[in-house]
């Protein structure tokens, strides 16, 4: 085996005990959020905070955030490849995941934030295309099949690999690799073929993922309620959801640069430069965030200044401060500098970051509906343990996904590295031979 192989195939060939301690303590948290899902589907919405006119609440701020995380993968790997960018190889399998399985667990959102899930078949049956939600409903369907596909055809030359070297696994991952592999042998027209369909879903992806975050931010701005109609909204959430979709993912990169031993490949590099992709998604946030609220306070509507107000001088100051303070002022003062553009300190900032796009998802939100533009009395909102319960246990499902799929799969592009690797040896014997040429030049 190659180096990168025993490293990468080391985890998937033996168990150890911390791996099933970590999964039954996320196993633990997501019984515990189904056993609130249970209580809120036998007595009712009513054990929630939920109610006239807060119709929305944790649960669909839980949905846009997870929708929000998953541009990590799908945007950001396709936008490196297509840009032929060769730092992004080792990073491209962890934010695929991060991508399938932050739509997995966002979709949940919606069923879970219904009273009557079963009902959610009627948007298939009887669906009308006026409605943003069946907008939103499609869009977030085509997402996840082309996110699934953008995640598994790079794997195929992975799983042969794993079918061919790994003799001493259980008979049914060896039979889970065989099919897996579709027969792959690794012939220059199979890696044609492969790589002209990886090109073709990575330019399509672009746009579908864009369109996501675009029509998840219409259901909002379609609305009259007060700072929710907004033209704004559509850049505004793309560009948060980049934000947080890598911040996401340097946590994961974080992590499993450490558990699986994978420094050769994770590098500085690819901390550094997505720590400066980072920045940008930091200004362009604060950027956004300044215009909106500016445009609010300038127009001084009525019903708007009710919500604004609200946000920044009353009951929900806390969470905006916060919010203003972990995505524009803490990644500004750490990542301006090369020396926080480090695993410590893109980590560091990423949790902040991440803690900071939920609280904006849910600042977006609650306010809205606690005054409403209607004549109804104004509401307050205060979760109950049951949404904290089901919030805590949807995070530790998309965590038990991750950590169970890495489990069983490698952790890096093994093919995509290797290339890397033999594009950049080329290179340096191009330059090095360059410049022996030019050197033989000056002396004769």
């Amino acid at each position: 085996m190659s180096p990168i192989e025993q490293v990468v195939f080391a985890p998937l060939r033996k168990t150890g005990v911390r791996f099933y301690l970590l999964c039954a303590i996320l196993g633990v948290l997501v019984l515990w959020g189904v056993y609130a899902y249970y209580l809120q589907i036998t007595e009712g919405l009513g054990v929630t905070g939920l109610g006239r006119p807060i119709y929305w609440g944790i649960y669909l701020t839980n949905f846009v955030f997870f929708i929000g995380i998953s541009h990590a993968g799908t945007l950001i790997s396709a936008i490196l490849r297509v840009t032929q960018a060769n730092w992004r190889r080792p990073i491209t399998r962890i934010a695929e995941a991060v991508t399938v399985f932050a739509l997995t667990v966002g979709g949940l959102q919606i069923l879970i934030d219904m009273g009557r899930p079963e009902r959610v078949l009627n948007v298939i049956l009887y669906g009308r295309y006026q409605s943003p939600f069946l907008w939103d409903f499609t869009c977030i369907s085509i997402y996840l099949m082309s996110s699934v596909t953008y995640l598994y055809l790079p794997m195929i030359p992975d799983f042969a690999r794993m079918r061919d070297k790994l003799t001493d696994i259980a008979p049914w991952r060896k039979w889970l690799y065989t099919v897996a592999a579709l027969g792959w042998k690794g012939t220059h027209e199979q890696h044609r073929r492969l790589e002209k369909a990886i090109a073709i879903l990575a330019i399509a992806i672009i746009p579908i993922a864009v369109s996501v975050h675009t029509v998840v931010s219409w259901i909002f701005g379609m609305t009259l309620q007060p700072m929710w109609h907004s033209t704004i909204f559509g850049p505004y959430f793309v560009v948060g959801a980049i934000f947080s979709g890598i911040a996401t993912l340097f946590i994961a990169m974080a992590i499993m640069q450490k558990i699986l031993h994978l420094e050769p490949w994770l590098t500085d590099k690819q901390f550094n430069y997505l720590g400066l992709l980072f920045l940008v998604m930091s200004v362009l946030w604060s950027y956004f965030t300044f215009s909106e609220y500016m445009t609010t306070f300038y127009g001084a509507l009525v019903d708007e200044m009710h919500v604004a107000n609200a946000k920044i001088f009353g009951e929900f100051n806390w969470a905006f401060w916060t919010m203003v303070l972990c995505n524009g002022i803490i990644p500004f003062v750490v990542l301006i500098r090369r020396s926080g553009r480090t695993v410590l300190g893109t980590v560091i900032v990423s949790i902040f970051v991440d803690i900071g796009m939920w609280l904006e998802r849910f600042t977006i939100v609650a306010p809205s509906l606690t005054r409403p533009r209607l004549a109804l009395e104004w509401a307050i909102y205060q979760p109950t343990w049951v949404e904290a319960s089901i919030t805590i246990g949807s995070m530790a499902l998309f965590a038990l996904l991750f950590v169970v799929f890495f489990k069983l799969f490698p952790s890096l592009a093994i093919w995509e590295v290797e290339e890397g690797e033999e594009i950049e040896e080329r290179g340096r014997l191009i330059k090095k031979l360059s410049t022996q040429d030019l050197r033989a030049m000056e002396k004769a």
